[in-house]
């Protein structure tokens, strides 16, 4: 399976923004799907997860209370909405599936860079 983000650019503080991450090769309902970022210089950080069905998400700080994770599986693709962003959520921001939802995940796609601006 293959895994592309897009949506990312330069915005302002406070702004919002919605990722997307298209599925490729496979159906997306056979995977778990989770939203990582890194930090230029920093660690992978994995911000929260997704089921198979969409039923049941879980997030991680700092993203927690105001990013939304979902999916549409007729459309094979994967969503972040973030909202009220900080100069601090600039990063890289990657999608990943994985069959069983167990760490380490499976397949990771190439990122898609946001850059939030003071």
């Amino acid at each position: 399976v293959q895994l592309q983000a897009s949506g990312g650019g330069v915005v302002q503080a406070g702004d919002s923004l919605r990722l997307s991450c298209a599925v490729s090769g496979d159906s997306a309902s056979k995977y778990v799907m989770a939203w990582f970022r890194q930090a230029f210089g920093g660690d992978r950080e994995f911000l929260g997860s997704i089921n198979w069905s969409g039923s049941n998400t879980y997030y991680r700080d700092p993203v927690k209370g105001r990013s939304t994770i979902s999916r549409d599986n007729a459309k094979n693709t994967l969503y972040l909405q973030m909202n009220s962003l900080k100069p601090e959520d600039t990063a890289v921001y990657i999608c990943a599936a994985d069959e069983s939802g167990t760490w380490p995940y499976d397949f990771y796609g190439q990122g898609t860079q946001v850059t939030v601006s003071s």
